[in-house]
């Protein structure tokens, strides 16, 4: 009996000593563990993601690919898979797990390697958020000790969904979630059994294990965790049978993007970084709604697209790329590989030529296909010699190209044609002009080859699209559509810049006397000039500043009136929409709103508004017959009002911000009008007396009659524009080199006058403008044609086209035109003045004329 004393007294006395150590240990660990506590707020590591105002995703940054999930977003059978491969107990125990601990020691005391296989899932989650994964004994005491904090913290589905979330799985995939995306390009409620077994076994293994790197390995870890489940029961012998037999099918799955548009994604991301800093804005989990339309974005991607091709085909073939062979040809497998070498962008795949047979040739693509280049795909390449001048038009294909040369070629969408990387640059824009919201952006034909943003980026010099806000000056000052200005040379020469400057018109032919709205339709620089004389310099400068033009980006000479300003297309997009919404000057902005990770609203856009403040209504008086005396009287008033003023349109909240209008609505009408006889001209054509205006294309291709814009070319053709709205849109495109010192090739007439019909001359009109003209065609399209409506303040006259006075005939000679009220012609014309086109002559250069 003494020795079971002694042993029952030795027992306790362990068991006393066992309890003190594990007091012991925990307090003297205690200062070091951390507030688990923070595991129900924890903010995970998540990418930042742009998206367009329709919900597809544009771009993804950040090193780490997780995707949230709750647990009920979990399917079963992967919750079992987890569960039965690395804690079968764990809704059982309290954190941690008795008999898993004892095999662990029993490991150690037989074989003197410590083991992780103690570690429950509790632990584990201890261990990722809080500790290293050093295996030390006071490693793996605090970790003991947190998890039963974090079991009383924390239920069971809370613990297991940070698991899950959290474990690095490979391939920067963290997380159940992303794992399904990464390995599988699939939702976790689309996974297979095979699919979910494989991710299962992951968390102990993600890089030996891995089955991108390691099939073999994957293999049997995937087979090992679909034993584990038949063991446990989760599934039946015949469901193991077939997963087993499964085949890897495991294949890497970058992000899946809706949507290419990374000049805006760009800017976006740059927005968050400035903000927040890297680290903040790549792993806090934000989403950014941009205001760009998915649709639209593909329309100007497309246009700019195509543009530029033309405009690079039209100016000649620079040659093959490489030489792959001379004499002997290669084995397809070796062209094939040489041809990998070169990434295919932009709708260019690189092509080895096979053989050429007359007018037709046969190329080779990197996946071994075989196509044939029609004639119709070769004919347009001329020699390049310059941007003004090219070889002899081919006539064979022999003439192009060489068998064994590695070349460019794309689907032009009837055709596989052959084709080169174009060097020319562009851009386009385009903002709702009713509240600044920019609804496409493209920076460059390529942002693979340049990232440079050409949109917010590039300033160059305007042009005559600058000749709009000039007429704007002289329109608010006095001058009207009819008012008739001296299209003559210019002899007083403005001596500010230097050197006696004196402008030219292109072509340099005059036409006299010539009314307002045809100097804008028609572009002539003369009357340009004479308008901004007629405003003053520092007047027009002024306007232009109210524009939204920076003052020092603003020449102080008359060279402005032609658009020597150097300015971005988003500068002049915005300019522009001054003219479709009435008036008001808004605010660009690309972010509609951005969400936090787990998806409460951070930031939302507030932005300018084309509209006047919504009134508020006032409360009633107390005393009844007072309200009614002043409801009375406010009648009264805003039928007075209404009389001499308009009614503008009135909208928003009290927390809405409202554009200033800089100039008024009957102005930006006018301008409209004269804007729309830019693209449809003017005069009666069966009489002989029609006139284009210089985007008269736009009116062919686009086809709306609510459609305005101005064409913009600089000096020896190294700027060309195009800038244009209808109501609801308003769009820029920008076509030049980045170097500033390359021209585009030759103006459209020669310096005496006659047309120069070489087809390298470029303007505004042929290099930009059928990048507008296609996109708004297909960015309009079936939409309803906005009527116009004048505002109120506005009246029409009918007047005589020579002079701009009144007439009462109603014949060819004559038209209705719009007047801001109060400055309508008052004189009608007379029979003397009829026969006498050179009637009106500004006084102030009335020498100009007649030298």
């Amino acid at each position: 009996m003494k020795w079971l004393k002694r042993l029952v007294i030795a027992f306790f006395s362990l068991g006393l000593l066992g309890i003190g150590a594990i007091v012991a240990a925990y307090f003297y660990v205690l200062p070091d563990l951390p507030d688990v506590t923070t595991l129900k707020t924890v903010k995970l590591q998540t990418p930042l993601r742009i998206y367009s105002s329709d919900g597809k995703l544009i771009s993804q940054f950040g090193e780490k690919r997780r995707i949230p999930v709750h647990y009920d977003d979990v399917p079963e059978q992967l919750i079992n898979a987890v569960l039965d491969t690395e804690d079968a107990r764990f809704f059982e125990h309290r954190g941690i797990d008795p008999i898993g601990i004892i095999r662990a020691a029993v490991i150690l005391v037989t074989t003197g390697k410590k083991s992780q296989g103690a570690s429950t899932i509790t632990q584990q989650v201890a261990r990722g958020f809080f500790l290293t994964r050093d295996k030390t004994y006071i490693r793996k005491t605090k970790e003991i000790f947190l998890a039963l904090k974090i079991e009383k913290a924390l239920n069971k589905q809370e613990i297991l969904t940070l698991y899950l979330n959290r474990s690095f799985l490979g391939n920067r995939a963290y997380g159940v979630g992303a794992a399904a995306q990464v390995y599988y390009g699939k939702e976790l409620s689309e996974l297979t059994l095979p699919e979910m077994a494989m991710i299962a076994g992951l968390p102990q293994s993600p890089s030996a294990a891995n089955p991108i790197r390691n099939a073999s390995r994957a293999l049997n870890r995937r087979n090992w965790v679909l034993s584990r489940m038949l063991e446990k029961r989760n599934i039946t012998q015949a469901q193991y049978e077939e997963a087993i037999q499964a085949p890897i099918t495991a294949k890497y799955h970058g992000a899946v993007i809706d949507l290419y548009a990374p000049y805006i994604s760009e800017m976006a991301r740059d927005y968050l970084v400035e903000k927040y800093g890297e680290e903040e804005a790549y792993t806090g989990g934000y989403d950014i709604y941009t205001t760009v339309d998915s649709k639209l974005q593909l329309d100007a991607q497309k246009a700019l697209r195509h543009n530029v091709y033309s405009y690079d085909e039209r100016h000649g073939y620079r040659g093959r790329t490489k030489v792959l062979w001379s004499e002997t040809p290669l084995e397809v497998e070796e062209i094939k590989t040489k041809l990998k070498q070169t990434g295919s962008f932009q709708g260019m795949y690189p092509a080895a030529v096979m053989s050429i047979e007359g007018q037709t040739a046969k190329v080779m693509t990197a996946k071994g296909d075989i196509y044939d280049l029609p004639w119709d795909g070769i004919k347009w390449a001329r020699k390049f010699i310059t941007n003004k001048r090219q070889g002899k038009a081919p006539k064979l294909a022999s003439d192009v190209l060489t068998a064994g040369q590695q070349v460019w070629i794309r689907n032009n969408g009837d055709i596989w044609q052959l084709s080169q990387v174009p060097l020319v640059a562009s851009a386009i824009v385009s903002i709702d002009p009713q509240n600044g919201a920019i609804k496409n952006l493209v920076g460059g034909f390529s942002f693979y080859t340049s990232q440079y943003n050409r949109v917010t980026q590039a300033k160059r010099q305007l042009g005559s699209n600058i000749k709009p806000f000039i007429y704007t000056a002289a329109l608010e000052k006095g001058y009207t559509l009819s008012t008739l200005i001296n299209n003559a040379p210019i002899n007083k020469p403005d001596t500010r810049q230097g050197t006696a400057w004196r402008p030219k018109n292109s072509p340099d032919v005059y036409g006299g006397p010539t009314r307002l709205r045809v100097g804008l339709a028609q572009s002539i620089n003369v009357m340009s000039v004479r308008a901004m004389r007629y405003s003053g310099l520092d007047a027009t400068i002024a306007q232009l500043v109210k524009f939204g033009f920076d003052p020092a980006d603003l020449p102080r000479n008359e060279s402005i009136a032609l658009g020597s300003p150097s300015v971005t297309p988003l500068q002049v997009v915005t300019a522009f929409s001054t003219f479709a919404n009435g008036g008001y000057l808004v605010e660009p902005y690309f972010i509609e709103k951005i969400e936090s990770a787990n998806g409460d609203l951070f930031e939302a856009a507030n932005p300018t508004l084309a509209c006047t403040p919504v009134i508020p209504e006032q409360p009633l008086a107390e005393d009844p017959f007072a309200a009614m005396a002043n409801e009375f009287q406010t009648d009264i008033d805003t039928k007075q009002e209404s009389e001499v003023t308009t009614n503008p349109i009135q909208c928003g909240s009290d927390d809405s911000r409202f554009a200033p209008r800089i100039i008024s609505e009957q102005t930006a009408f006018l301008i409209t009008e004269s804007l729309k006889s830019v693209i449809w001209g003017g005069g009666n054509w069966s009489k002989g007396t029609g006139w284009n205006g210089t985007a008269w294309r736009a009116a062919r291709v686009v086809k709306r009659r609510d459609i305005a814009g101005k064409t913009g070319t600089t000096n020896e053709s190294r700027d060309t524009w195009f800038s244009g709205f209808n109501p609801k849109l308003a769009t820029t495109v920008w076509v030049g080199f980045d170097d500033h010192g390359q021209e585009l090739g030759r103006t459209s007439w020669n310096a005496n006058g006659a047309k120069d019909q070489i087809s390298l001359a470029e303007a505004g009109a042929k290099t930009a403008g059928p990048a507008w003209n296609e996109f708004m065609k297909d960015a309009l399209a079936g939409t309803p044609v906005v009527p116009t409506t004048p505002p109120e303040g506005i009246v029409s006259a009918r007047i005589d086209l020579a002079t701009g006075k009144l007439t009462r005939k109603t014949d060819y000679t004559s038209k209705f035109e719009y007047f801001i009220a109060g400055t309508e012609p008052t004189e009608y014309v007379t029979e003397q003045e009829e026969d006498n086109s050179d009637i009106f002559i500004d006084k102030s250069e009335e020498e100009d004329l007649f030298q």
